[in-house]
């Protein structure tokens, strides 16, 4: 399975700087800021990338056990709104909170809540997200 790459770029302090960060080599590049992050400033953040992951992620995996067991989605759209909180003095991450809308002809409720649920634990981002218990870090200081 392939690799795939985020970067990200920040110059200067944290209040009065600046960034710019990555999506793949060529998808998506931006701008964000303390403001775009702390605060309600132009720009994106990571925050905000995080959630884009988690609804994307969920909504492939949504559409494919529905389609596997035989209800193919017209549609699946799905919001994730990541919630950043102040806890024990830092920023964390507090509550995803996903909400998901789905088109799916001959499908009953129930079903659907069922496979939704499923979705929800299948999906490699929140897996992710939950159970991460390793981060490496190479630093290089530039001159």
């Amino acid at each position: 399975m392939p690799t795939r790459n985020g970067s990200a770029e920040w110059r200067g302090d944290l209040q009065g700087g600046d960034g710019t960060l990555r999506v793949g080599e060529h998808s998506y590049e931006g701008p964000y800021t303390f403001k775009s992050r702390f605060e309600e400033g132009e720009g994106t953040n990571p925050e905000e990338l995080i959630g884009a992951a988690q609804a994307a992620c969920y909504s492939m995996q949504l559409g494919a056990m529905l389609a596997n067991d035989g209800h193919t989605a017209d549609s699946v759209n799905t919001v994730a709104k990541v919630h950043l909180r102040i806890v024990d003095e830092k920023p964390t991450i507090t509550l995803i909170e996903l909400e998901t809308e789905g088109k799916v002809p001959g499908i009953d409720d129930a079903t659907f809540q069922s496979t939704a649920a499923a979705a929800k634990e299948a999906c490699l981002v929140s897996r992710a997200l939950a159970a991460v218990n390793e981060i490496t870090l190479q630093a290089k200081l530039l001159s």
